[in-house]
């Protein structure tokens, strides 16, 4: 047994049934977890938002692309490239601001359980 796994039996020890419920929730998760925590809480609806926005971008980047391609002239070539560019940086931003936000989570998630271990272990030392 290494020590973190020890530590973990330890906290469980001097936690109550409810504190070892919410301790387990705090467990590390997948990235399908992370992306599903996205759309819970009070914040949902900037993320459901934001991801009919990255559809929105996505599907004009690929009209920009399109149209690049059957454009004639050299003034349309840098317009519907402009376009193409601006779209796809939307796109890359919104993504990065939900990646900041799994990663938000998971920092609160891992203060929570660093909360939790060092009051267990003050009861502990308390007693």
């Amino acid at each position: 047994m290494n020590s973190t796994e020890e530590i973990d039996k330890l906290i469980k020890e001097t936690l109550t049934e409810e504190e070892v419920k919410f301790y387990q929730e705090l467990e590390e998760q997948n990235v399908w977890q992370m992306v599903g925590g996205l759309f819970q809480g009070k914040n949902k609806w900037i993320m459901v938002l934001m991801n009919i926005m990255t559809l929105v971008f996505f599907g004009l980047f690929i009209y920009c692309i399109v149209q690049f391609f059957e454009a004639t002239t050299t003034k349309e070539f840098i317009q519907w490239s402009t376009g193409t560019l601006i779209f796809l940086l939307g796109v890359s931003m919104l993504k990065i601001f939900a990646w900041m936000q799994m990663d938000k989570k998971a920092l609160i998630r891992e203060i929570k359980r660093l909360e939790l271990q060092v009051s267990s272990l003050s009861g502990k030392m308390s007693d």
